[in-house]
């Protein structure tokens, strides 16, 4: 197992956000949900204070960190809320009811000024609203996915929330995982659970045959020419590579017997678990993603010519999940269990040094870290300090 008592002289010159949360609350997933608070941190581990307070001050009501702008001025946060007898509801049935009582918004918070503006909510196609994202190349253009009639649907808008046109030409089949090429001339999603490649307007969308029933969340290679997605069984799925004009399809990397998906909760509960996907690293030249070694996940890398190097060596039964690489390449960003509770740590790329950027309490839990996009010195925000730590409870 790693040393993470090992000093590490120079940290990555970023903010990060991400998710806190109670792990040991019965009741099932209401009480896990409306525990979430977004919450911001320096790289070094310190400063860390709860953003968006606003938006949980309403019985019911959550918040989680859901991304950055291209610029790393505003942040996405995620604002919900459910009806907790729609909660006991699910719990009972094990399905969701996501067509009533439930309010789930995305919205940016500019952190220098303190301005939250939520962007779902103007023209509002729907009421429950996920994965906002930054039209890479143009920062005026923002992409979600509403849920209508219980189906998610690809959708984009302008910054301010107006002019929101659905992707999906007029198909009703349950669409996930939008995001845009580098150049914000074409889009990818997974579509009933089959990866399609369209325009930026939703138009000319052509499936990707892949020949296997289960295929999850393309996203885009730095430079375009590759989408990175999970193909194969439900469970037993592994990292593959296609071109967009649907050639060159090939695993890249085998995950060994890992399902693919993180419990992260002490007393699991109806859909508590989340996806673990591959990534790619900033340059394109390496892929991140977790795999079963012996008795524990790791995270592991694996070039495009399919070399792997396996970057954590961590005690039987541990697991490494969610690795998010920073902006210049150097670290990686990942969740673990490894010292009891589940925290954030930074690693550097290579595998060598490595430490925790969160310290939870007992019965908590820090997951889905975001780096800051450009290094934290190189705009105005409001400082952190010890006034912005809230009494966790």
């Amino acid at each position: 197992m790693q040393d993470l008592t090992r000093p590490v002289e120079d940290h990555p010159p970023y903010l990060v956000g991400y998710t806190e949360y109670r792990a040991d609350l019965p009741g099932g997933m209401h009480p896990y949900l409306t525990s979430q608070r977004a919450c911001l941190v320096r790289s070094d581990g310190s400063g860390r204070r709860q953003l968006a307070e606003e938006l949980t001050r309403e019985p019911n009501t959550w918040t989680s960190f859901a991304g950055w702008s291209p610029d790393g001025r505003l942040a996405i946060i995620a604002s919900g809320w459910e009806n907790p007898e729609n909660a006991a509801w699910e719990e009972k049935h094990q399905t969701f009811r996501m067509t009533e009582g439930w309010r789930h918004d995305q919205c940016l918070l500019d952190l220098a000024t303190g301005a939250l503006a939520n962007v779902t909510a103007v023209e509002r196609v729907s009421d429950y609203n996920a994965g906002l994202f930054f039209w890479l190349k143009d920062s005026k253009r923002l992409g979600f996915e509403a849920l209508i009639g219980g189906i998610s649907t690809p959708f984009s808008m302008s910054l301010d929330g107006t002019n929101k046109r659905d992707l999906s030409s007029g198909d009703r089949e349950f669409t996930y995982g939008l995001n845009a090429s580098p150049d914000g001339s074409r889009i990818a999603y997974h579509k009933s659970y089959q990866v399609y490649i369209a325009d930026a307007d939703g138009s000319q969308a052509e499936r990707v045959d892949t020949g296997q029933p289960f295929n999850f969340c393309p996203r885009w290679s730095p430079d375009g020419q590759w989408l990175l997605f999970l193909s194969g069984e439900h469970y037993d799925c592994h990292a593959c590579l296609v071109r967009p004009d649907g050639s060159g399809l090939r695993k890249l990397a085998d995950r060994h017997g890992y399902r693919g998906v993180v419990e992260l909760l002490d007393i699991p509960a109806f859909h508590s678990a989340s996806s673990d996907i591959p990534v790619w690293a900033p340059d394109g030249r390496w892929v991140y993603y977790a795999a079963k070694c012996g008795e524990s996940v790791e995270l592991m890398r694996v070039g495009l010519d399919g070399t792997v190097q396996r970057l954590t060596r961590s005690e039987r039964g541990a697991l490494n999940y969610h690795p998010a690489p920073s902006p210049d390449g150097m670290w990686v960003l990942f969740g673990s269990n490894r010292a009891g509770t589940r925290r954030l740590y930074a690693l550097r790329a290579d595998g060598v040094g490595c430490y925790p950027l969160t310290n939870v309490p007992a019965g908590y839990g820090a997951a889905h870290g975001h780096w800051q996009p450009i290094a934290a010195d190189a705009w105005t925000v409001r400082p952190l300090s010890s006034q912005d730590n809230p009494t966790r409870g």
